[in-house]
Parts: structure tokens; sequence; C-alpha cells
């Protein structure tokens, strides 16, 4: 990421200039997709979701992450942390927005840890050869289904709690 990029909370951003990256990159018919669907009436997280401004500030990508759950076969909820949408628009990414804005997520996560918050497992719908370097991969997700379409290989899930989630359930929004 450019020396010139900014990092600021997602929050500091009018919501339609967002959404308006978000149609960019994802296209206008996002809000079919299957992640959205799993964090359907959720807020995203203001303390995990940030916005990156180019030299110019102009908005070129944002993280968002959502609490969502896994629905376990007996009825509990398992919480999660969803990542994402991670968002470049198309004229800057391979410049290092997308590592950035992953990287002030994942720092947010481990400073709110260092002060004592709960830190969750995290999930994704992405590919492993990208989000791999930051520990997320398919190798517990087997048995995790989704509310629609998906292919199983590109369900990602990483956190150090994530060897004591059950091996089987449904992704959808956290409901208390």
């Amino acid at each position: 990421m450019s020396d010139a990029a900014t990092l600021v909370p997602l929050g500091a951003v009018p919501p339609a200039m967002i959404e308006e990256v978000l149609d960019r990159v994802f296209g206008e018919d996002r809000h079919t997709r299957t992640a959205y669907r799993i964090r359907e009436g959720m807020e995203w997280l203001e303390a995990l979701s940030f916005a990156a401004l180019d030299a110019d500030e102009m908005l070129v990508g944002t993280i968002q992450c959502y609490p969502v759950s896994l629905l376990t076969k007996g009825g509990a909820r398992v919480p999660l942390v969803m990542v994402g949408p991670v968002a470049v628009i198309p004229e800057r990414q391979g410049e290092g927005f997308g590592v950035g804005l992953m990287m002030a997520m994942l720092d947010a996560e481990a400073r709110m840890a260092s002060e004592g918050s709960p830190v969750f497992p995290q999930v994704l719908i992405g590919d492993e050869d990208y989000y791999g370097r930051w520990g997320f991969s398919a190798r517990m997700t087997g048995g995790w289904g989704c509310p629609g379409s998906y292919e199983a290989r590109r369900l990602l899930a990483r956190g150090a709690a994530l060897s004591q989630m059950p091996a089987e359930g449904m992704l959808g929004p956290w409901t208390a």
C-alpha cells in the first residue's frame, strides 16, 4: 500500500460512498450473494471495519466485519466474526490496499484482545490462496453450511478458538 494511503474507521466515510465502492467491486446484485444472507440484518462491527483512502483522499477500499454465528444441530449459537466484504476498486487492485485493510482489522483485533475483549474465530468466503497468509483455511469448515450456494473450498476460517468450534452447523446472523 502506498505510503501516502490512509486508513480510517469506516464510520468516518459517508454510507453512500461505501455502497458505491461495493457496487463497483461486487455488482449491484451483490445483496443476493450468500455472504449477505449470512450476515443479514447485522450492523458491521465498528472496531474492526476500515476504509482506505489514497493520497488524494479518495475512497479506494473498505473492509467490514459482522457478528455472525454457527447454529449447531442442538440449537446452540456459537459466535464468530464474518470478515468481508473486503473491497478495493478495480483500478487500484494489486496496490496493497486489501492487504493494508486486512492488517488494520487484525491489528485492531489484537489490540482488543490485549485489552481483555473476547476474540472470536473469523470466517469468510474467499480464496485461500489470498487469505491463507493470515491463517484462513477450509480445514475446519467442511461440516459447516451456508444459506445459499457457495463453494466449500472457499468457506474459510481462522482463530485460536477454531479448534473448539463445532464440526457441523449452519452459518447465519448473530442473534442473542
